[in-house]
């Protein structure tokens, strides 16, 4: 019994650890320049997280789409995830107690977007509307900031989806 539980866990740290690289490419593309020079994203704590769970968003939609059998790879990717922000929360000074309820509203933010990012790539979606709720965080944002911000989701929802899975999964994809 014992060792039975012991091997789920410790299969569980391999499937995370296996998933490392594809949460360093997500955190690598959401680092990019353009994001916050010419999409305006406000270079901060709150705008670096927004740019990390928009893209963390169109790779679960793109894992989304490949049907059930990548559900506990797109688990384990938003666990990392969640590990990351807590660390960060940590780092801040954010103490113990708090932190579970500040992880639990960047869940929430995290679940928004995706719903936000389904809607707005969807054919006749409005994808404008959720970047400038959810990147920029304005009512009247600069419309080339929210064109830079839209070609370069589109694009890179794109990229996503002509990346086959296992190679997505291994954190690369095409561009």
């Amino acid at each position: 019994m014992i060792t039975k539980l012991f091997s789920r866990l410790m299969g569980r740290d391999a499937d995370r650890e296996a998933l490392l690289p594809l949460y360093r490419a997500i955190v690598s593309a959401a680092r990019l320049p353009v994001w916050y020079r010419a999409g305006k994203v406000p270079d901060t704590m709150d705008g670096r997280f927004d740019m990390i769970a928009a893209i963390l968003s169109l790779v679960l939609l793109r894992l989304e789409r490949e049907g059930p059998q990548t559900n506990p790879a797109a688990a384990r990717l938003t666990e990392t995830f969640v590990d990351d922000m807590d660390g960060q929360l940590r780092q801040e000074g954010i103490g113990d107690i708090v932190v579970g309820k500040h992880v639990g509203r960047m869940m929430g933010a995290l679940g928004g977007r995706l719903g936000a990012f389904r809607e707005g790539l969807a054919p006749g979606g409005e994808l404008d509307g959720a970047i400038a709720r959810n990147l920029l965080r304005e009512t009247n944002p600069d419309p080339g900031a929210v064109l830079v911000l839209r070609d370069g989701l589109i694009s890179l929802s794109a990229a996503l989806d002509a990346t086959p899975v296992n190679e997505l999964l291994d954190g690369a994809w095409r561009s």
